[in-house]
């Protein structure tokens, strides 16, 4: 490890610095006192915090000009050159993955299409990916703080092992091990979805907002919680597990081997079996939208039909947990948001008739596709939060 990752280190070992920094890679340019305010300190305290942070070039402050009359104000901001990070994301049918800086802004992205998802298959390609992202970044070597990686399943962040994946047909996997050893760099592993949660909460969606969660349609169902300002993985990183929901017993067979569970009436697959029952081939889900999207014909109505009964199914796995958590606020994102406009519909209808009380009108339903890149900066966040030593807010 370089001199200047342990000296980094060292100025973060204090929870409050290190909440210090990441509000301002979060909420900056940000002024002193809008900082003390926002973490509830006094203005001396964060005065007596910052000098490390500013002489190790970690955090910057500039004058801005003022509006109005009055001095120009001293802003805050991280300095996004200080180190780079690469994060990852391993899929059934390929790794992703960017190379940011400390701000998580992205200067490299690549993917890589995989044969098969066996661990050795796929994990092989994620080293290799990280050295060709770090091919393309100058002075790599002295600057890269760590990789990142999100993967399906259950995932144990501490151990850095995927106990189980039934989308990667994964069961105790190392993840953190085999990467650590190939690349050289200390690795962070957690759910995926979860790396969503990090990115929303930093710098989409999910800004000020202190519980809500990402849903993600497609080959799956995931889902990745942010409550009371933190996120939540449950005591062994199993949290969230929305798609293994169990909601029929006499169900479709799940990829988890059980019967009935969200994720077999709301994924891809029970779209495409919807529409093979009724006599319509359909080899993938996007042929399935655009069959629902074509200009008629019984074909498209079947179609139409097996995406509203995955919404519906959805709604209902979405009214369970807006009884169970009451949540400001639910993502819906993934390969298949998509076709939201033809599973949405159905989707709310269900939320509204399942939700108890006010639980479907207090949570805001926003629909936010995802590009690849954005699961790998999300990885990448998670190498960001764990060095700073800080809560995600």
């Amino acid at each position: 490890m370089s001199p200047s990752k342990i000296r980094f280190s060292e100025l973060v070992g204090e929870q409050t610095r290190a909440e210090i920094f990441a509000t301002v890679l979060t909420a900056g340019p940000i002024s002193r006192t809008q900082l003390a305010q926002r973490l509830g300190l006094v203005p001396s305290s964060v005065t007596r915090m910052l000098p490390p942070l500013l002489e190790n070039d970690y955090l910057r402050e500039a004058d801005t000009a003022p509006q109005g009359r009055g001095r120009p104000q001293k802003m805050l901001h991280v300095n996004p050159d200080k180190h780079i990070v690469v994060g990852m994301k391993i899929g059934p049918a390929q790794v992703s993955g960017v190379v940011t800086d400390m701000a998580a802004n992205v200067l490299a992205r690549a993917e890589e299409a995989i044969a098969d998802c066996t661990p050795e298959t796929a994990l092989s390609a994620a080293a290799a990916l990280t050295s060709r992202l770090l091919s393309e970044a100058p002075e790599a070597a002295d600057r890269v703080l760590g990789l990142g990686v999100g993967v399906s399943g259950h995932v144990d962040s501490a151990s850095g092992i995927c106990r189980y994946s039934a989308l990667l047909d994964w069961n105790k996997v190392d993840v953190a091990g085999p990467l650590r050893e190939a690349t050289g760099l200390p690795v962070v592993v957690n759910n995926d979805v979860n790396t969503l949660v990090v990115a929303e909460r930093w710098f989409g969606q999910g800004r000020d907002i202190d519980s809500f969660a990402v849903v993600t349609v497609g080959p799956g169902i995931g889902c990745g919680l942010l409550l009371d300002g933190a996120l939540f993985s449950g005591a062994t990183g199993l949290a969230g597990e929305l798609g293994h929901l169990p909601l029929d017993p006499a169900g479709p067979m799940c990829s988890c081997g059980r019967r009935g569970c969200l994720e077999a009436l709301a994924g891809d697959r029970a779209v495409l079996r919807h529409l093979q029952d009724a006599g319509v081939p359909c080899a993938t889900i996007s042929e399935a939208v655009d069959l629902a999207r074509s200009s008629g014909g019984s074909a498209q109505t079947v179609a139409r039909s097996a995406f509203a009964e995955a919404g519906a199914a959805l709604g209902r796995g979405l009214a369970g947990m807006c009884n169970l958590l009451n949540l400001q606020k639910i993502i819906i994102a993934g390969e298949g948001a998509v076709a939201h406009d033809l599973f949405g519909p159905a989707m709310s209808q269900a939320l509204e008739a399942h939700a108890f009380s006010t639980a479907a009108r207090d949570c805001d339903i926003h629909v936010d596709p995802v590009r690849h890149d954005l699961w790998a900066r999300g990885a990448a966040c998670l190498v960001i939060r764990d060095a700073v030593g800080a809560a995600i807010s």
